[in-house]
């Protein structure tokens, strides 16, 4: 079913907002990676590098997201929702293991 302009801008508007909420947990981990253990540093550099690289893939989704055609806009918003899972994992497991 197509998605009207208005759902669309939407759309949008919830995942720049979950793009907040990353970099938010991203400057969180940065913070944090500063006071673990200097052993552990590498461990958590590692899985905020990670994070990071997935939370650009999934900014780099909803750029073509807002560039794509009615027809193509299914198929980039579940590719989006995808990748917003798997940055919230990987938020998830890096977070789990340094608290």
């Amino acid at each position: 079913m197509p998605m009207t302009t208005d759902s669309r801008q939407a759309y949008i508007e919830k995942v720049k907002a979950q793009l907040d909420q990353y970099d938010a947990q991203l400057a969180e981990m940065k913070a944090r990676a500063d006071q673990v253990a200097a052993s552990a540093q590498v461990e958590y550099h590692s899985m905020m590098e990670e994070a990071l690289v997935k939370r650009d893939a999934m900014q780099a989704q909803l750029i073509k997201l807002h560039r794509s055609s009615e027809s193509a806009w299914e198929e980039i918003q579940n590719g989006l929702e995808k990748a917003g899972q798997e940055l919230q994992k990987s938020f998830e497991a890096a977070l789990g293991k340094f608290q």
